[in-house]
């Protein structure tokens, strides 16, 4: 066996590979509610019918998890790929320019939701397996194929699920989840890090009067007001946390991709994309993403309710946060309170974690042989030269490396970070067989006797 066997089988599948994905895009799996059961039976026939075993895990309603292995034998070498099931609701429908479950195959792209976020990722790596086993490959390892609920909602269900049952017992070397990695006009990042994000649900009451006596009340608009006004003072409260990576030493990672630094200079100062990522990747961030209050325009509102949406740097926790938040809240003169309701002439504030996933760095990437040789089929197979980055956003890695379960993960896929959850979501045709080869080229070298 050889990379070039591999390859010609990959050239002389590629129009079945395509269709699987479109087959997968097709089939609907908005989170919420999740339906991840109907994407996990399309890859539990499409396996089957290869000789390929697959173990499906439901839960709930019509949500399930997946697990599909080369073979029997997880005593050497164990390779993961981690893909998710769930896609994000499309939104209005009537804005997409072709149906977000028509995954329509135009000008070389594959239109539809999940696209690029990730059933691009997902069917790949799920072919890659069933091209080694097609092949009869000798290892001296295993493949597991991890298909995963409930990731668009936090991962708990899914790969948090999957580490603390079925891989349990299994130790893992080396994890790729397959999230977009573009970076258009840049060429394809190597993700070794990612952002944290908790979502922070506050709650103010106030007291309800009419609006022509305003004195008489307390208004929980403005209550909420105030906050917002005074968030950033939030990092008064919680303990500072420097970014394993600097601006410039970022900039250096992405250096690479240019000819030399002077060009690299030149655009940087002209793209804000650019300047905006690299800036988000090194600062502690918190954003207002929703609000709603009042009942009527002449009642004076007792209850606002808002989302703050915080993202953290590596070694910043969930409770440093919650903890940083009701001291800021205090020190503005409001109670907090553990229950959302009180009596009707009580003030107070009530604070509840709608979402909470904490960032991850593999901090040893620099001295990895493996992710070296990764790096290497990334760069021959798309003929550029790759990058390593920080993802400002959250995935899976975080349960991976958190949990030590296995701290060389990384993220790699194809499609464009850009393009996930947008309108008219896509994946070049191209992009999506460039990723089958360097998971199957990966996976053969990284295994093989």
């Amino acid at each position: 066996m050889s990379d070039e066997q591999i390859l010609n089988e990959i050239e002389s599948n590629k129009e079945e590979y395509i269709e699987f994905l479109r087959e997968l895009i097709q089939t609907e799996s908005y989170n919420p509610p999740g339906n991840e059961k109907n994407v996990a039976q399309k890859i539990e026939k499409y396996l089957t019918n290869a000789g390929v075993k697959t173990e499906i895990f439901p839960f709930g309603e019509n949500r399930a998890n997946l697990v599909t292995t080369l073979n029997d034998n997880f005593d050497g070498k164990n390779l993961l790929y981690n893909g998710h099931l769930d896609v994000v609701p499309p939104g209005s429908e009537e804005e997409w320019k072709y149906p977000p479950l028509s995954a329509a195959f135009k000008r070389k792209k594959i239109f539809g939701r999940g696209a690029a976020d990730m059933k691009g990722g997902l069917a790949a790596m799920v072919i890659a397996l069933k091209i080694l086993r097609k092949l009869s490959i000798k290892t001296s390892g295993n493949l597991i194929v991890n298909a995963v609920a409930d990731e668009e909602l936090g991962g708990k269900l899914g790969t948090k699920w999957c580490i603390d049952n079925f891989l349990k017992s299994k130790k893992c070397d080396f994890v790729v989840v397959g999230e977009p990695t573009g970076f258009d006009p840049l060429s394809k990042a190597i993700i070794i890090g990612e952002k944290g994000r908790v979502a922070i649900k506050i709650i103010t009451n106030g007291i309800s009067c009419h609006a022509a006596v305003p004195f008489l009340g307390k208004n929980a608009i403005y209550m909420m007001s105030e906050i917002i006004q005074n968030l950033d003072k939030i990092d008064e409260f919680i303990p500072r946390i420097e970014s394993p990576l600097t601006e410039d030493e970022l900039k250096e990672l992405i250096t690479v991709v240019f000819s030399n630094k002077e060009i690299f200079e030149k655009i940087f100062k002209e793209q804000p994309l650019l300047q905006n990522v690299i800036k988000a990747n090194t600062q502690f961030t918190k954003n207002l993403t929703m609000i709603n209050g009042g009942i009527k325009s002449n009642v004076v509102p007792d209850q606002c309710e808002s989302v703050i949406d915080f993202r953290l740097l590596p070694g910043q926790t969930t409770e440093m946060i919650l903890d940083g938040l009701k001291k800021l809240i205090n020190k503005l003169g409001y109670q907090i309170k553990d229950e959302p309701t009180g009596l009707p002439k009580e003030v107070f504030v009530y604070l509840e974690i709608e979402q909470s996933g904490e960032a991850s760095y593999w901090s040893d990437w620099k001295n990895s042989q493996v992710l070296k040789d990764f790096y290497t089929i990334v760069e021959q197979t798309y003929k550029r030269t790759p990058f390593y980055f920080i993802l400002p956003g959250s995935a899976d890695a975080k349960f991976y490396r958190n949990t030590n379960f296995c701290q060389p993960t990384i993220l790699f896929g194809p499609g464009n970070g850009q393009i996930a959850h947008t309108t008219n979501e896509y994946i070049e045709a191209q992009d999506y067989i460039n990723a089958i080869k360097v998971y199957t080229l990966f996976a053969y070298n990284y295994l093989k006797n």
